[in-house]
């Protein structure tokens, strides 16, 4: 036997039990995975206490829990190639990565070799945040000289769209909370309040103008952003539905580039990217991990460690 988060029923934290299951194991093109690490996202308890959202994504309960990763390949099915035992690896596997094995079909679902030099609990916060920023910003064109709006710039994705948009060469003003400015600032975005009147403050913070702009919490960076003159083809979004307001551009990790999750590998590596981890929990203390996750006021990264 072995262990996994699993909920009967659609719920908030509650719901999430740690289980005995049954050990599952690698088939013919299939890969299991001994999990160390797994990163929380916010789509995890939105699909946990959502039914309308599971089903879009194909799932019904009883069902595991979350998505991102890290560990270390102990079984490999017939007809696998790329991958052998004692591999390093970090990857997604929808509504079953909290769990001490996962099993994934190669090369269907997202798997990656994790560098030397790159902890397990920083590979499994890399899929779904760093490949959504990512995307996100390659949906706008960025490029070096532009200035860019980053709604929610201090979540799991937004840190990595923060690092990101500075490597790129552009000046960065992001909303969050006040309490979250310092944070921000050592991750070299120029930090405004979200909420009322926020057009105004932008405009205070950056008097020659907003070139793009990302929303990773909603539509009111965008529709801002729209509001003060950026074009929708240089707006996106990543959590307003299929039809975002004004002919933004909706994306998510899956129209990242090919190469994207190594550049941001690399760029860790040579020190300029980090990755901050607020907080670690140990599966046993799930629903803590959840219930800080689901505030929305973290810094950072949740991470799940077995």
């Amino acid at each position: 036997m072995s262990r996994a988060v699993m909920y009967e029923t659609f719920g908030g934290p509650e719901v999430l039990e740690l289980r005995e299951v049954p050990e599952p194991h690698a088939g013919p093109g299939e890969v299991r995975v001994r999990v160390a690490a797994a990163g929380l996202n916010p789509m995890d308890w939105i699909l946990a206490s959502t039914p309308e959202a599971a089903a879009q994504f194909g799932i019904t309960v009883p069902s595991g829990f979350g998505y991102d990763f890290a560990g270390v390949v102990d079984e490999v099915g017939d007809g696998v190639t790329g991958f052998a035992v004692g591999d390093r690896v970090h990857g997604g596997a929808m509504g079953r990565a909290v769990a001490d094995f996962v099993v994934v079909t190669t090369p269907a679902d997202a798997l990656f070799h994790t560098p030397e030099g790159i902890s397990d609990e920083v590979a499994s916060t890399l899929p779904v945040a760093g490949l959504t920023a990512a995307a996100a910003l390659a949906a706008v064109g960025l490029r070096s000289g532009d200035t860019i709006l980053i709604g929610g710039a201090a979540g799991g994705v937004g840190v990595f769209a923060v690092q990101l948009a500075k490597l790129a060469g552009a000046r960065v003003i992001g909303t969050a909370s006040e309490g979250t400015f310092d944070f921000l600032r050592r991750l070299g975005a120029e930090p405004v309040a979200y909420g009322a009147g926020l057009g105004g403050r932008v405009r205070t913070a950056a008097p020659g103008g907003v070139t793009a702009a990302t929303d990773l919490f909603g539509t009111e960076t965008a529709e801002t952003a729209l509001a003060l003159g950026v074009p929708p083809e240089r707006v996106s979004t990543i959590a307003a539905g299929p039809n975002p307001p004004g002919g933004v551009r909706a994306t998510s990790g899956v129209d990242a580039e090919p190469d994207a999750l190594e550049r941001i590998t690399d760029a860790i590596l040579a020190g300029r990217i980090t990755v901050p981890i607020a907080a670690t929990f140990p599966i046993e203390n799930v629903r803590d991990a959840v219930t800080l996750q689901a505030g929305r006021h973290v810094h950072g990264k949740v991470v799940i460690t077995l």
